[in-house]
């Protein structure tokens, strides 16, 4: 039985791969999403029928468990808007963490209680228990500690995984609260990140001595250390910066997986997570290129939190536009290329803007999408949303694909997006986001701007865009512009 249970989880982790493979495009996401889920269910039955499962209480705790938290999770996600979808992101990813953290702290708390218990047992029943003779005498000795009765190997990583498993966990708590508008901190005491840098240390010496302890202080200072850790290590960062902080905690829920499936002996955990672990290795280190930033700078400065200055602001005034005269220099263009941002989630525009653009394109105007890497609030936001409201995926073009086509562009629509269409991140060195790649809407012949107000960017950095001869402010919300627009080009 053992063997058809270990089979299955080999199994699962290959569903698993075959869903993350999926999810890497648009056109395959749903497909990936169904595969992953099929996985999931089998290394879920899979573990009724494990060998160690013998007690009644056991199935009982995780049929209530998966009755809970499935409930709770159909109940959230059909209720959670399109808007909240990083925050819901961050939460579930949190929750990852978490519960690789906890099965390390299962396992940690199991040794603790085998130290000094009588274990008269044959060679026989060592073996199959796992134990050797020499940990077995440790035990009825009382001289065993965490890393004798669990083994090397399988004790260090599966302290590492609780460490980083707990770090996630609160970490990712944080980044839901900064998403969801619940904190807005960007530190909570004097002297942050030294105080973090200190915190983090001791955390790991306290991991160290867990490997060595006999006894529950030591582990109990270790997870709250991690679980503070993970607080005081995401409160510094700015919000522009979450996209790269929720792809950073995917990565680290990940490993920590990993690391505990190794502690159970669980391929499709350990697969699952070294897959997921890497994956969102590599998202965080493209998103951190495209904001130009090292990812220590995402960590340690802040960017995003608070009011940034800069040497010099943009000359001239913002020039109003009506939604009658942007629509009419619409509805003649010879392209049009739309740059959404997180203002059109708010807005909830997605399918009014879909729905203008179905319009243009029956006047016969190309129509594009053009999406940068960290727009919205999550990795890859605008495509979910663009998704949504039914975008064919062959009008949604990424940052390389579309920049060299604005400077032959008539008009371009930018609604709700700030940072990542600033020139001041190409012409102002003393701008914060300088040298952070942008999409190049400035170069188009006429921009207009869909924005409720006057007001900076999330970062806090001016955009020079706005103050550019050949750009117009349509203030107004996102959805209701959109509106506005479309029964004007009706009219024409």
């Amino acid at each position: 039985m053992n063997t058809v249970v270990q089979l299955c989880y080999f199994a699962a982790a290959v569903l698993f791969i075959l869903g993350l493979k999926g999810m890497s495009s648009p056109r395959t996401a749903r497909k990936g999403i169904v595969w992953a889920g099929v996985g999931m269910v089998i290394a879920t039955l899979a573990t009724f029928f494990h060998p160690d499962l013998h007690d009644a209480v056991n199935y009982l705790l995780i049929i209530i468990a998966i009755a809970i938290s499935g409930a709770l999770a159909w109940w959230s996600g059909k209720r959670v808007p399109m808007t909240d979808m990083p925050q819901m992101v961050a939460l579930y990813n949190g929750m990852g963490g978490g519960a690789a953290a906890a099965i390390g702290a299962v396992e940690l708390l199991k040794a603790v209680s085998r130290i000094g218990a009588d274990l008269p047992m044959q060679a026989q029943q060592l073996a199959a228990a796992g134990l050797s003779i020499e940990q077995a005498r440790q035990l009825a000795e009382g001289r065993g500690y965490v890393g004798a009765i669990l083994g090397a190997d399988h004790a260090a990583l599966g302290i590492a995984g609780a460490l980083i498993g707990s770090v996630a966990f609160s970490g990712s708590l944080v980044a839901w609260a900064k998403l969801d508008g619940r904190l807005h901190r960007n530190r909570l005491l004097p002297a942050q990140q030294l105080i973090n840098l200190g915190v983090f240390a001791a955390a790991v010496l306290f991991g160290i001595l867990s490997y060595y302890t006999d006894g529950l202080a030591v582990i109990i200072i270790f997870f709250a250390l991690a679980l503070v850790f993970g607080v005081f290590m995401a409160v510094p960062i700015g919000g522009a910066d979450m996209p790269v902080v929720i792809s950073l905690f995917n990565a680290l829920t990940g490993l920590a997986v990993g690391f505990e499936g190794y502690l159970l002996g669980n391929p499709a955990m350990i697969i699952a997570g070294t897959v997921v672990g890497a994956a969102g290795s590599l998202l965080t280190q493209l998103m951190a290129k495209a904001m130009n930033r090292p990812l220590t700078n995402v960590l340690f400065s802040g960017f995003g939190t608070t009011a940034v200055s800069e040497s010099s602001g943009p000359e001239g005034e913002m020039k109003a536009i009506q939604a009658e005269d942007a629509a009419i220099m619409m509805g003649y263009a010879n392209q049009v290329i739309i740059a959404p941002g997180y203002g059109m989630a708010v807005a909830q525009a997605q399918h009014k803007v879909w729905e203008l653009a179905e319009l243009l394109q029956e006047r016969d105007i190309p129509v594009k999408f053009a999406i940068h890497p960290v727009a919205g609030r999550m990795p890859g936001h605008m495509n979910v949303l663009l998704a949504e409201a039914g975008v064919p995926y062959d009008l949604i073009h990424d940052m390389e694909e579309i920049n060299a086509e604005f400077n032959r562009t008539d008009v371009v629509v930018v609604i709700g997006a700030n940072d990542v269409v600033n020139p001041a991140a190409k012409d102002d060195p003393a701008s914060p986001i300088y040298g952070m790649p942008i999409l190049n809407v400035a170069e188009a012949n006429n921009v207009i701007v869909i924005k409720r107000g006057k007001g900076k960017g999330f970062s806090g950095v001016e955009n020079h865009l706005f103050f550019a001869d050949n750009c117009h402010m349509l203030f107004n919300d996102g959805q209701k512009a959109a509106g506005e627009l479309i029964q004007v080009l009706k009219r024409l």
